[in-house]
């Protein structure tokens, strides 16, 4: 087994560094730089003449290291990352890439590990059900629904909730982590209260589809384990029908979704990223739209990182849970 998890391991380094080097390109594609979009600012905010802007903005790249090749700025990078834990510097910020994440990313996760868990533990439920009454009114009702939590966008649903809060319900505050009141309150039941009543909307919808795509994967599962010899012999033995499925069928029908588990993760950060920035709260979300639209280079490239590897991450937590399920994974 740990010879396993060893040989894992060390297959997803080079992945991580190709994961480097392709976020690096994909935030140099776009032309200019943050030092554009300042000479930008100061020649229709500030009114400034298109000399003295542009010189001023060849002193900021020269000032940040925006003006030296690419591979170097990339070296200098991923040095910072490796040696010091730093991400580089967020011009629009002006702080350390590693502080902003430090202040949003542990919100990320919590929003995202909800959902998550919400998803996985209702799929494989409903799934069950739906396969072990195919063709059901319930079995049929579940499908469609499953249906809509693939195919309607999460943005979408996120507009549809942001109206209905708004002009329905007229909740008083909307987006943020918290209300005013408690920004600077200590942890108690009211904030944490507080928290979830501006935080649902995104575990909710980020989970829906995450429930319809676990549903489908267990309902398939199952209706094939289900119609395996072996499940015939186990009848034929005259063991109940919830031995024969609880004990026999489901858990040869979660291998797979053992394994389908290692890209969910990603898909409910995908989810949490759509639905935080309609509903403004403050997680990585927000911070990498800005940041694409201002050309931060440093926080937009770690964000596609963190993203990245969380699905390499994703994928060796799923291959280690298989590996214990199912022996012949670990001595393959």
């Amino acid at each position: 087994m740990f010879a396993y998890i060893l040989k894992r391991i060390l297959s997803a380094i080079p992945v991580v560094i190709g994961i480097s080097i392709v976020s690096f390109v994909i935030i140099q594609l776009p032309p200019g730089d943050f030092a554009t979009t300042y000479q930008d600012f100061l020649v229709g905010q500030a009114h400034m003449s298109q000399v003295d802007a542009e010189r001023l903005a060849n002193q900021y790249r020269a000032q940040y290291g925006l003006d030296q090749p690419k591979p170097v700025q990339y070296l200098k990078w991923m040095k910072g990352i490796i040696t010091e834990g730093k991400f580089g510097y967020s011009f629009a910020y002006k702080k350390d890439v590693s502080e902003l994440f430090a202040e949003r990313l542990w919100r990320t996760f919590i929003l995202a590990l909800v959902a998550h868990l919400i998803s996985t533990v209702l799929g494989v439920l409903i799934g069950v059900y739906s396969a072990t009454h195919q063709y059901s009114f319930g079995d049929n009702t579940a499908t469609f629904l499953s249906f809509l939590g693939m195919a309607v966008p999460r943005f979408f649903l996120g507009i549809g909730v942001l109206y209905l809060m708004l002009f329905t319900f007229h909740v008083p505050d909307i987006g943020g982590w918290t209300s005013p009141q408690y920004v600077m309150a200590p942890m108690s039941w009211g904030k944490f209260f507080n928290v979830v009543q501006h935080t649902w909307a995104v575990v909710a919808i980020a989970g829906f589809g995450g429930v319809a795509r676990n549903l489908r994967v267990m309902r398939g599962n199952l209706l094939d384990v289900l119609n395996a010899q072996y499940v015939t012999t186990a009848r034929s033995k005259g063991l109940t029908e919830g031995a024969v499925i609880y004990k026999h069928a489901v858990p040869n029908a979660l291998h797979s979704l053992i394994m389908y588990q290692g890209t969910v993760l990603p898909y409910m950060l995908q989810g949490e990223l759509e639905t935080a920035i309609v509903l403004s709260v403050p997680t990585l979300a927000p911070l990498f739209y800005n940041s694409l639209q201002n050309k931060d280079i440093y926080v937009a490239g770690g964000c596609l990182m963190i993203y990245a590897i969380l699905l390499v991450v994703g994928n060796l937590v799923a291959d280690f849970v298989l590996a214990l399920v199912d022996p012949r994974i670990r001595l393959s």
